[in-house]
C-alpha cells in the first residue's frame, strides 16, 4: 500500500491478528488519558452511550451489504460484528471529546 506521494506506509500488521486490537487498545488507552487529565470521563461515557445504538446499527448495515471488510482481526465476533468494532464505537468518540475537552475545557469543572 501507498500514499498518493509513493512513499510505503508502514506496515503494522506485525501483529498479526491482533492488529486492529492493538490500534484500538493504543488510541482507547491515548483517550482515556486525555478524558481523566481534563475530567471528562463521565462526558464522554454518557456520550458514548448515547450514540452506541446508532453506531451499532451503522456498523452492522455496512459489513452485512460489504462495505468494508475487517482484516487482521482476532475473530472475535460480538452480537455479530468482529470484537475490535465495538471498541471503535467507543475510542473514536472518545478521542474526539478527550481532544475537545484537552483543548476547550473549563479547568475548574
Amino acid at each position: 500500500m501507498t500514499l498518493e506521494t509513493d512513499r510505503p506506509v508502514p506496515d503494522i500488521g506485525v501483529f498479526g491478528r491482533y492488529t486492529y486490537l492493538a490500534t484500538e487498545l493504543f488510541w482507547g488507552t491515548v483517550a482515556f488519558a486525555l478524558l481523566r487529565r481534563a475530567g471528562a470521563l463521565r462526558k464522554a461515557a454518557v456520550t458514548i452511550l448515547a450514540l452506541y445504538p446508532v453506531a451499532y446499527v451503522w456498523d452492522r448495515y455496512t459489513l452485512a451489504v460489504g462495505i468494508f471488510d475487517v482484516e487482521l482481526r482476532t475473530g472475535i465476533d460480538v452480537a455479530g460484528i468482529p470484537l475490535e468494532e465495538h471498541l471503535f464505537m467507543a475510542v473514536v468518540p472518545g478521542l474526539v471529546i478527550a481532544f475537545h475537552e484537552t483543548i476547550f475545557g473549563d479547568p475548574a469543572e
